[in-house]
């Protein structure tokens, strides 16, 4: 059991080492993603239509389109997404999560995040920033977004694409913001 353990330990730092990258390196990889947010942005507006007055009247959101978590007893969760400001894309940003407890299971989701004004947005885009303990995401439904609010400058939804996972907390949610730069040419 003792081997097992230690493994999946192995196993989950190595995929968060593996994709520490925060924005794609090639033009293929930055389309790919691009289409992933647009899929996954349509998909939210599908399930529940009252979730445009976030995306009309927030400064700025990002939309992490696949975030891989996977957890026995010490979990992990790593995604990658776009960030807009005004409606305008502006960067890329990652997210990275390692947790503790009891915790057992896999799943992919999607999650987005909106920052009510400015100062909000900015705070994000400084780098580094992590969700505290008490951050907790909505679970997007039909309709519960005409209820929801910000908290702290955001409101997080989150939506799950696959899996079965028994712990949906946002504590430990580690974030890393790199702006895009239209004069960098994009590798081959």
């Amino acid at each position: 059991m003792k081997k097992v353990y230690v493994l999946l330990v192995f196993f989950i730092c190595m995929l968060i080492i593996i994709g520490c990258k925060v924005a794609p390196e090639t033009e293929k990889q930055k389309q790919t993603l691009s289409a992933q947010v647009d899929e996954a942005v349509a998909v939210l507006k599908a399930k529940d239509p009252t979730v445009q007055r976030f995306f009309d009247d927030s400064y700025g959101y990002a939309v992490l389109p696949k975030i891989v978590k996977g957890a026995f007893i010490v979990g992990g969760a790593r995604g990658n997404g776009e960030v807009f400001e005004q409606n305008r894309f502006v960067g890329y940003c990652a997210m990275t999560q390692i947790s503790g407890g009891i915790s057992f299971g896999g799943q992919y989701y999607r999650e987005y995040i909106f920052f009510k004004d400015k100062m909000d947005l900015d705070k994000f885009k400084q780098g580094e920033y992590t969700f505290s303990a008490q951050m907790m995401a909505i679970a997007a439904r039909s309709g519960v977004a005409a209820k929801a609010d910000y908290k702290e400058g955001m409101v997080v939804f989150i939506l799950a694409d696959t899996g079965l996972m028994a712990d949906a907390s946002l504590g430990g949610q580690k974030f890393s913001y790199v702006p895009y730069d239209p004069n960098k040419p994009p590798a081959p």
